[in-house]
């Protein structure tokens, strides 16, 4: 049955069938801010502004992560439902028809797009009997109030709509009551107040409806000093004079009688339009709740870059939703960003608004601003939208809005309008590109499924490099169309070089052209914006900060942030988390190229070396709070326009390398490519913790691997023998046992040559770790008693703690088990003293195993729950599911069946999201039977 979130009440969950405690206040409020939001991912600064606003406490992250680990467990045996981290945040998935807000939400727009008024009465229906009572009850933060306010407008909005259905199928007798208890609510709304004055008519009650009318209108004068709508004195007249238009079964409309002339002016809908199902219902979201209050008009501002398909996506939702606009519909191209000429001037636009409504020339003032005015009095009142298409700026975009809150406004531009939102109070939506299946659609649509079965490889390389850019999509399916004889291959292959990429997708007509599409955003740019653009095209990870920009560009932060502000307003660079930037892969490919053209070859290879010295400085420091017990290196100080981040706290380190852990990567292979030695191995030693903790296996052996590349090449002893140990260990952690041992053998040998005592000792320690991985616990111990040996005499406690701890595991694995206890207590005593988290978490882990082989399984139990707590702090997401399948076995021998369980698919979760097959494999099998072991094997840490 899986999971459903209820939020239009109480907040409320059910887990297959059975209601679940969601926890305290604070907790739901983390829940709520995951669940408005489902299968999108939410920054971590984001859910605490949620759920916190600005009450959070000082370790409001902490506090965060208690609260997900909680839900996680509580909702870990739901099918089909997913709590996770991802790139700079965490993501809640879940089928959102288990969410009855985001089924409210569906059930409202088709009941608004369905012909039938039967049908859409039924949605209707359907949709406000999930209403429980007010929503997301008994919480109170300024984002949840927001949302609740939100819900309130958009169910007040589809109670209308739905009176509006009801009173054309003839039903006014039953909605004569609700409606006189609404209006009483709602005194104010002239829409109500029309429903209410039409059922009441409808019912016989003329001169009830006429004294209403009177209430109304006297207090609209009192509060507001104004006189009722002309929608609602033309339905009083009609009344007045019993119009037989307005007798049951008749149309239930209010508003008065169409007026001569009423424009259609929108260009036909796109033919091949696909996808932007979220932006779809952004818009209608934004225009519902603007019909609710009837206070100021609707005005959305689509903006995003060129060729993302902001015109488009403004006429199919146009087209889609003509029927909210029975005055008619204004379409205007600003040429703002346009080759043929320069933008149209305001006059021009507002005379053929004018033109439009059928103003003759002679009755056209001559002043703009009564040109103006007279636009604002003919569409005033009128359900109208008007789509201003292409603007440049807000100044030309201002004038042609209407006074009256009942027309619609769709403005699209590659720039970001900020002042239209801030002055005008704009609804904006960011377009971007398109995700890969509706991308797919597109091509689909434009040639055929069969074509594109006939060739999937070549489809998946023509979408890779157009990058979800619907102008690059369009342009390809055109140039397949023209040449149906053409295999997709032979278009693949034009694209498939990044260097002459933008060329293939260059036409004769500029306007169909993605280079010169993105040139009219560039030459708008100042000389330092334009400088920032080209070397944002140099920098080689998925995305970037604003410090690193700042470094990257030798800027100041504010210059920098200045630079990035300009560029995101004309849609050259997106924000699409607070503080990171990233760029189109097409418009990256334009920015490289004015770079390599405007940029001399010094002046790019200094940038780029300042950006891997913001990264490799950046994250030493984070290195150094992860592991402060490890010995640290030495590096070279950054150059003075370099600004290296400063880390304070684990768990904002552990977030900051998470989220820069692609760029860091991607720094790591510049410095490689570009011969940089010192700063390939550096950067591999910076990002060990991180790499180890968080189980990314694979990059820990790509960058080791290269690190020792670098120190061979640097003719470094003590670097290579550090090198071969972190790889051995690397690939011993991938099952690559034989390599492994090959490398550890090697880097004992160079630590002895150097007479290295630490280094052969933590090598010892390595060894004893890859021989248990191997099943030879006799030889593993056998190791680590060398490695005590050793790290006894550097005067280290906490190496030494480390290697007591692991030869009392060992121990413990070939039997000795009260002999491990005394070495593992030693172990703890002394790395609780010296603080080394990490140990007293692997520590308390070996004492939970050493307990549950004694028996004693509640003592386990205690020993692994300690153990969890801490690997969860320390962010160590590789230690944590073996921890929980050791708990689970804990719990399973206690007869704790639905505990064992929960542990268990913790685990379970965590290693598949690791891609660690063997030990989801043993999980599966454990919980296939109440009482199965997990078959768990040794996962101390590897290396001091």
């Amino acid at each position: 049955m899986g999971v459903e979130f209820r939020l239009l009440g109480s907040i409320e969950a059910d887990v297959n069938g059975r209601s679940v405690d969601l926890g305290p206040r604070r907790q739901r409020c983390v829940l709520v801010a995951l669940v408005v939001d489902a299968n999108r991912t939410i920054s971590v600064d984001e859910l605490i502004e949620r759920a916190w606003g600005s009450a959070a406490p000082r370790r409001a992250r902490e506090t965060l992560y208690t609260y997900l680990s909680r839900l996680r467990h509580v909702l870990a045996v739901a099918e089909e439902f997913g709590l996770s981290r991802r790139s700079g945040g965490y993501q809640l998935t879940v089928d959102e028809q288990a969410v009855d807000l985001h089924r409210f939400h569906q059930l409202t727009g088709q009941g608004r797009t369905t012909e039938s008024d039967a049908q859409a009465g039924a949605f209707f229906e359907q949709a406000l009997v999930l209403w429980r009572g007010e929503a997301l009850h008994g919480l109170d933060t300024p984002w949840i109030n927001g949302i609740r306010a939100g819900l309130d407008s958009a169910r007040f909005a589809a109670e209308l709509d739905h009176a509006d259905r009801r009173l054309r199928q003839g039903q006014h007798a039953e909605l004569v009551g609700g409606l006189a208890a609404r209006t009483a609510a709602n005194p104010l709304d002239e829409r109500l107040a029309g429903q209410f004055l039409l059922a009441l008519y409808r019912c016989g009650r003329q001169a009830e409806a006429l004294e209403y009318y009177a209430r109304i209108r006297a207090r609209l004068i009192e509060e507001l000093g104004a006189d009722p709508s002309p929608t609602l004195q033309h339905l009083h007249q009609r009344i007045l004079t019993a119009d037989p238009a307005l007798a049951a079964g008749a149309p239930s409309s209010v508003e008065p009688a169409a007026q001569p002339i009423v424009p259609r002016q929108l260009p036909a809908a796109p033919r091949s339009f696909t996808g932007r199902a979220a932006e779809l219902a952004a818009l209608s979201r934004a225009i519902d709740s603007r019909a609710v209050t009837g206070d100021t008009m609707a005005i959305s501002a689509l903006g995003g870059a060129g060729g993302v398909g902001k015109t488009w996506l403004a006429l199919h939702w146009a087209h889609r939703n003509l029927d909210r606009f029975p005055d008619g519909q204004l379409f205007v191209n600003l040429r703002g960003f346009d080759p043929t000429g320069a933008p149209m001037s305001v006059p021009a636009a507002v005379r053929c608004f004018l033109d439009a409504l059928g103003v003759e020339a002679a009755a056209i003032p001559v002043d703009l601003d009564a040109q103006v005015g007279l636009y604002r009095s003919l569409v005033a009142d009128k359900r109208m939208l008007i789509v201003v298409d292409n603007a440049a700026d807000v100044g030309q975009v201002a004038p042609l809005l209407p006074g009256s809150p009942s027309c619609t406004v769709l403005v699209t531009s590659r720039d970001r309008l900020r002042g239209l939102i801030t002055a005008h109070d704009a609804h904006p939506l960011p377009v971007d590109v398109l995700p890969e299946a509706d991308a797919h659609a597109l091509l689909t649509a434009r040639l055929g499924e069969r074509r594109l079965t006939a060739e999937p490889a070549a489809v998946s390389e023509l979408l890779a490099c157009c990058a979800g850019l619907p102008l690059a999509l369009s342009i390809v399916a055109g140039r397949a169309q023209e040449h149906p004889e053409f295999p997709l291959s032979m278009l693949a292959a034009d694209l498939r070089n990044t260097t002459t990429r933008l060329g293939a997708l260059d036409d004769e007509d500029p306007a169909t052209s993605v280079r010169a599409g993105l040139s009219w955003s560039y030459d708008a740019l100042s000389p330092i914006q334009a400088q920032v653009f080209a070397l944002l095209g140099l920098a080689p990870g998925p995305d970037i900060s604003l410090p690193a920009v700042a470094s990257l560009t030798a800027l100041s932060p504010g210059e920098a942030r200045s630079a990035l502000r300009a560029l995101e307003r004309v849609s050259l660079v997106q924000q699409p988390i607070p503080g990171r930037y990233r760029m189109h892969d097409l418009v990256r490919l334009y920015a490289t190229e004015q770079a390599d053209h405007d940029l001399d070859n010094g002046f790019r290879r200094r940038a780029r070396q300042r950006l891997v010295d913001f990264y490799l400085h950046s994250a030493y420091d984070g290195e150094r709070l992860l592991d402060p017990n490890r010995a640290p290196i030495k590096l070279d100080p950054p150059g003075d326009d370099c600004r290296p981040v400063a880390h304070t706290g684990l768990a904002a380190t552990l977030a900051w390398f998470d989220t820069e852990h692609d760029d860091l990567l991607a720094a790591h292979q510049l410095a490689v490519a570009e011969g940089w030695h010192d700063r390939s191995w550096s950067l591999a030693w910076t990002l060990g913790t991180f790499l180890w903790r968080r189980g990314h296996l694979h990059d820990n052996t790509i960058t080791w691997q290269a690190a020792l590349t670098a120190a061979e090449r640097l003719g470094e002893p003590t670097y290579q023998a550090q090198a071969l140990r972190r790889l051995g260990l690397a690939r011993a952690r991938a099952g690559e046992h034989g390599e492994a041992v090959e490398h550890l053998q090697r880097s004992l040998e160079l630590a002895a040559q150097a007479g290295d005592i630490p280094g052969q000792g933590h090598t010892q320690h390595s060894l004893a770790w890859v021989r248990g991985r191997q099943g030879d616990d006799e030889l593993a111990l056998s190791h680590t008693l060398l490695a005590l040996d050793l790290l006894r005499t550097v005067d280290n406690p906490v190496w030494e703690g480390e290697a007591l701890n692991l030869v009392g595991w060992y121990s413990a694995r070939l039997g000795h088990c009260e002999q491990a206890a005394g070495y593992c207590e030693a172990a703890l005593t002394m790395l609780r003293k010296y603080e080394d988290r990490e140990g007293e978490a692997d520590t308390l882990d070996s004492l939970g195993y050493i307990a549950h082989q004694l028996g004693r399984h509640g003592e386990a139990v205690s020993y692994y729950r300690e153990a969890l707590l801490l690997f969860q702090d320390l962010g160590h997401t590789y230690e944590e599911p073996n921890t929980l399948a050791a708990l689970g076995d804990a719990y399973a021998a206690l007869g704790e069946v639905g505990a064992a369980r929960v542990a268990r698919r913790g685990a379970l979760e965590l290693y598949r999201g690791q891609h660690r097959g063997e030990e989801a494999r043993r999980i599966e099998a454990a919980l296939g039977g109440p009482g199965a072991p997990a078959a768990r094997e040794g996962q101390q840490r590897s290396d001091p």
